[in-house]
């Protein structure tokens, strides 16, 4: 539960942080804490020299600025007089102090963990790496508590400095089962008391390959201010029922509020739209004059329109005149209405106000409210484009929500362009009523949709955001594309729609926990949907390249060794089979260059031998067209089609057409991924085989790094159901 951080705290003793550490499991020092010169002296004796010795108190958090730690101590004398210097450096603020003897312990390695305490999504723990390399290399990674030990090896595996977890100088690699037995006592911690606001292990030293924390604090809410520390759970509007949402995506009638005779106005537009994208509902008007429009007979206000004949009301009125709008279409048997207008949340005190009373009165008349300041809905399976915009995409299986509009247009002219389509989408506007979790729980149980794909700006309560979007991501991939990100975005993404964005590393982290697959951009985002929703998972992360050209395989391989996939190392077997097909010049290995050895069948049989060896797990497949591209030249220039060119060129398409159906059966028939790059993609769409590739139903991808990157999506979520869900 989010945490008011205002409330006042104070800082635990370093023996009652660790105190209270040890009783949850967290790995410590066995140490002593003494009052007096002489038991400093015993306890060193019983510790082993050489040791440290620390001044001890609540009062005291930072020890080594005001020198007030002795370190390396290799005799009983060195003991008495740091210890004697110790207590006489205690000051009356320091209130009670003692003395803290401890082994002295050296490592090479140095990793950072603790508590924290985010304002959106509550208690956190994090991992990182410390040290001197703390700050210049920023390595750190956040998960929500609780964590299960699943999310706990995540972690481990996030951080990006790996080599320092691995064999070391001479050390052995780190104990990764006792590392997550760190973070998963400080889980335990957090979540055992409501009061703490933070702990931190700083150092966490590497030991003979154990993590071992040398100090630690706790942080708590002080008791007088425990109780306001811990805010009241938010209060959550009620879900839309499933006849809204069926009213929202699949109406049996449309009215159109505020249809317009000017050609660029959304009342226009929007009416077109709907009438272009085949929808056969009914279609109905409003225009204050009784207009006609684009064919449709208007009438000057909804309590014109006949009994029961529309459920949906897309409305592109005024602000002020959309009350007794709404109320009339309520009387009619609407039961949904997607608000365009402007002027209610993002526009001020005023706007807020006005939108509030919009939402009570949408309650009260029990219409699901979609927006306001949004920009539309689009549902292919029954034609509907209702959006004041274009485009209106293809038919497909990916489900749409987003904060911003404009993202809304970006996906869906990504589907046009790829042929990767679309079932539902929709803008969420100022999401007053209904916002993006609502219309993605609604997707995971649409027959219609297979993959979630979501575009948000902030949210306001962080954990009930990642906690309904993990119960998405269960039932179905989920994609989500964050603004933001940085300092500038964040500013940016305030005066689009006035909310805040969270700290983007806790984010992050939450979105790793609950399953979500997280983009970096807009093509990122789409290509990762699009991916989900056309290839099967890999049961595995090694991969192999196969390439008509060594070029394209090197930056293919390049782009493996930069993300959670492995290349993998071709069997011998695999290997002298493909031999039989291939000339003794092609690599020999992983890249798999053919190295233009490749006849009339090549290609084929070569991929289906790769893709069907059990230590395979995907494929990438680069180079394709190349051969119909130069068909293209031919078919352009003066000598077509004689010469033998006409036939040549034919065969050339026609073979890479074949060789991007062969990638997509010899897919379905191993259900293993096998993506297709080439910059052919975007550079020639119309080339028979990027074209091929559409034509399968799936996405050519424009480059390598391209096809490893959705690749690789799809590998993480592969992991997270196999840890999470399965594990």
């Amino acid at each position: 539960m989010p945490v008011d951080a205002s409330p006042v705290t104070h800082t635990l003793s370093e023996a009652a942080s660790k105190a209270l550490l040890r009783t949850h499991g967290v790995p410590l020092l066995d140490e002593r804490e003494v009052v007096d010169t002489e038991a400093a002296v015993v306890a060193a004796g019983e510790l082993g020299l050489p040791v440290v010795v620390k001044l001890c108190g609540e009062a005291i958090a930072h020890k080594t600025e005001r020198g007030l730690v002795r370190l390396g101590l290799g005799d009983e004398r060195d003991v008495s007089l740091a210890a004697s210097e110790l207590l006489a450096a205690a000051t009356p603020p320091d209130g009670d102090v003692t003395l803290l003897v401890a082994p002295m312990v050296k490592g090479t390695r140095e990793l950072i963990a603790g508590v924290a305490v985010d304002p959106q999504f509550g208690p956190t723990v994090l991992l990182g790496v410390g040290g001197i390399l703390a700050e210049a290399v920023g390595d750190a990674v956040v998960r929500l508590v609780p964590l299960a030990r699943a999310d706990a090896e995540d972690m481990i595996d996030g951080l990006a400095t790996q080599a320092l977890l691995g064999p070391f100088r001479g050390e052995p690699a780190v104990d990764r089962d006792a590392l997550v037995e760190v973070l998963l006592g400080l889980s335990a911690v957090a979540e055992a008391d409501p009061s703490i606001v933070a702990v931190d292990l700083n150092p966490l030293i590497i030991v003979d390959g154990r993590p071992v924390a040398v100090d630690a604090l706790v942080e708590r809410h002080h008791p007088a201010d425990a109780d306001a520390a811990t805010a009241a759970p938010p209060t959550h509007r009620p879900r839309p029922t499933a006849a809204q949402m069926r009213a929202l995506f699949e109406p049996g009638g449309v009215v159109v509020a505020g249809a317009s005779t000017h050609p660029g106005k959304f009342g226009f537009v929007s009416l077109h739209n709907i009438l272009a994208s085949g929808y056969e509902g009914t279609v109905l008007a409003t225009n204050r004059d009784g207009a006609e429009v684009l064919g449709v007979q208007t009438v000057p206000d909804v309590a014109d329109l006949p009994d029961g004949q529309v459920d949906l009301a897309f409305v592109c009125t005024p602000a002020a005149a959309n009350p007794p709008l709404l109320r009339a279409a309520a009387a009619k048997g609407v039961k949904a209405a997607f608000v365009t207008s402007a002027g209610y949340g993002e526009a001020g005190p005023g706007g807020q106000v006005a939108q509030a009373e919009l939402v009570a009165l949408c309650d009260e008349l029990g219409i699901l409210l979609a927006g306001p300041n949004g920009q539309g809905v689009v549902s292919t399976p029954v034609n509907l484009c209702a959006q004041i915009v274009a485009p209106y995409p293809p038919r497909g299986h990916v489900g749409v929500a987003s904060q911003s509009g404009n993202l809304v247009s970006s996906f869906e002219n990504l589907a046009v362009a790829t042929g990767i389509g679309i079932s539902r989408a929709i803008s969420a506007g100022n999401a007053a009523a209904v916002g993006v979790p609502d219309y993605l729980e609604h997707f995971a149980d649409d027959p219609e949709t297979s993959v979630g794909l979501a575009y948000v700006e902030g949210v306001t309560d962080g954990r009930t955001f990642v906690e309904r979007m993990a119960a998405v991501a269960t039932r179905m991939p989920l994609v989500l594309l964050k603004g933001g990100a940085t300092a500038g975005g964040q500013r940016a993404a305030a005066s689009h729609t006035g909310s805040l964005a969270t700290d983007d590393r806790v984010f992050d982290g939450a979105c790793r926990q609950a399953g979500i697959t997280r983009a970096v951009s807009v093509e990122d985002a789409f290509e990762a949907a699009a991916t989900f929703a056309s290839q099967p998972l890999p049961a595995g992360p090694r991969t192999v390249v196969m390439t008509t050209a060594g070029g394209w395989g090197v930056l293919g391989a390049d782009a493996i060794h930069r993300s959670d996939l492995s290349l993998a190392t071709l069997p011998d077997d695999l290997r002298a089979a493909i031999d039989g097909r291939l000339p003794p010049r092609w690599s020999g290995s992983n890249p798999v260059d053919l190295a233009g050895g490749e006849t009339r069948d090549t290609i084929p049989e070569v991929l289906e031998l790769i893709a069907a060896h059990p230590e395979v797990d995907a494929v990438i497949y680069l180079g394709l067209g190349i051969q119909a591209n130069q068909g293209r030249l031919m078919r352009r220039g003066r000598f077509h089609p004689n010469h033998g060119i006409g036939r040549i060129v034919t065969y050339h398409e026609r073979q890479d057409a074949r060789f991007a159906q062969a990638a997509a059966d010899v897919s379905d028939a191993t259900s293993k991924p096998v993506l297709c790059a080439t910059e052919l993609a975007v550079a020639d769409p119309d080339n028979p085989g990027p074209a091929t590739v559409r034509a399968t139903g799936r996405l050519c991808y424009p480059s390598a790094d391209r096809a490893v990157r959705a690749l690789e999506h799809l590998w993480r979520r592969r992991r997270h159901l196999d840890r999470h869900v399965t594990g």
